[in-house]
This record gives C-alpha cells, sequence and structure tokens, in this order.
C-alpha cells in the first residue's frame, strides 16, 4: 500500500489534463509524495504541492530555477518566495523591468511579472533541498511542455547546472553537447538560446560565487538577446 496505491488511474488521469502542470497530487515520484505527505501533515497551513509557474505565458524569457525550497515556495506557492533565493531574483528582475511592484517575500505581496516566465526544473520539493536524477527526469515531461507553449520564447535563463541540463533534456540535446558556465549564452539548434547562471541560493550569494554585480551582467545580457529579433 502506501505510494503505490497513490498512483491511482484517476490521478494519473488528472495530471494529463494540462500536459505542462502537474496535479497537487501528483503521483510519479514515490520519494517525493512522501516527503509532500509529511509536511502536509507537519505544515497543512502550507502549500505543499507541486509549485506552479510564475508570470505571463507569452514572455520571452523564461527563468529556470531547480526545485522548491521547503520553507521557500513549498510553504507559499510561488517560486522563489520566501527563501533567501528570491531576494536577488526579484530585485534584479524589477531593476530590468521585467517585473513590477515589490517583493515582500510572500505570494499576495502584489508583485507581478511583466517580461518573464518563472518555472523550476523540479516541481515539487525534494529532501534536503536536492532532486535526484530520476526525480529530475521524470519530471522533465512538464518542463517539455512548458518550454513548447511559450509562442514568444527567446531566451532561457539557467540558475544552475541542474536547471541547465534540465532544458537541455526538454530540448532533447545531450547534456555533454552544451557545458554549463555562467555567463555563457548558448545558441540551441531550435534557435532558443540558452543563459547559464550560478544559482542565486544563499551559499553562492553568501560566499561570493554570485554577487549583485554579476546576476546584473548575466540579466543584462539576457535583456538584450531577448529583444533580439529571432533568427
Amino acid at each position: 500500500m502506501g505510494m503505490q496505491n497513490a498512483m491511482s488511474t484517476e490521478s494519473l488521469t488528472a495530471a494529463a489534463v494540462d500536459p505542462a502542470t502537474p496535479t497537487p497530487d501528483c503521483p510519479l515520484c514515490p520519494r517525493l509524495v512522501e516527503y509532500r505527505h509529511a509536511n502536509r501533515a507537519a505544515n497543512p497551513d502550507w502549500f505543499n504541492a507541486p509549485v506552479p509557474s510564475f508570470g505571463p505565458i507569452d514572455a520571452p524569457v523564461v527563468v529556470i530555477g531547480m526545485a522548491p525550497g521547503v520553507r521557500g515556495a513549498n510553504r507559499t506557492g510561488r517560486p522563489f518566495t520566501g527563501d533567501h533565493a528570491g531576494l536577488l531574483l526579484y530585485k534584479t528582475l524589477i531593476e530590468f523591468g521585467l517585473a513590477q511592484g515589490t517583493y515582500e517575500a510572500r505570494p499576495d505581496d502584489g508583485l507581478v511579472l511583466t517580461g518573464c516566465r518563472i518555472v523550476n526544473a523540479v516541481r515539487c520539493v525534494p529532501p534536503a533541498n536536492l532532486p535526484t536524477p530520476a526525480e529530475t527526469k521524470t519530471c522533465n515531461r512538464f518542463l517539455t511542455k512548458e518550454l513548447q507553449r511559450m509562442p514568444n520564447l527567446r531566451v532561457a535563463l539557467a540558475l544552475g547546472v541542474l536547471a541547465h541540463a534540465a532544458v537541455l533534456k526538454a530540448c532533447g540535446i545531450p547534456q555533454s553537447h552544451v557545458r554549463f558556465r555562467h555567463g555563457a549564452i548558448h545558441e540551441l539548434p531550435d534557435g532558443l538560446l540558452l543563459c547559464d547562471s550560478y544559482h542565486v541560493s544563499r551559499y553562492n550569494t553568501n560566499t561570493g560565487r554570485l554577487t549583485d554585480a554579476m546576476f546584473n551582467a548575466v540579466m543584462r545580457e539576457v535583456c538584450a538577446r531577448a529583444q533580439e529579433p529571432a533568427a
């Protein structure tokens, strides 16, 4: 019983309604399902479900994160909201005109994305904030559909190696063909531009691996390339 019973025909049918969005009780990754149930028992007032994308579907830029943080998006239901990683990300998006309002680390703060969309490579919070390769592979079906249904997409900004690899897989490109490098912009065969940045995590910003100036430089290039006409 347990995890196997969670994979009911009803749940799997519901998951197919929107191929880009997992259902609140997505059954596909047993370890993540078990962790979701534990979080719901411990914190019943939290979001505790696959975190949906945030921002307009017709945006030219998509920001790809790794996975929800347990006290961040898993709690609030909005990507990069409620934990340290959102501080630099949303501040920078506002500065570059990709968002409007004020980020106050809560989903009802009135912040609106205007020129980008945010999605995680893995939609459910993983234990220790680290999804397994199998979980990343399983959840890639949702990222694939997400990218395919964005009609004006020009640039994908990958925050970290896992996000970089997830975008490549979604585009059917072997990871070995396009190496991650902070600040690099890779033109993929279908015309999508993949831009790499170190993740906006507390560890990276506190250690200086990623500074405000470094992230601003990446975002400046992202915005410039997003405005270029498609080839």
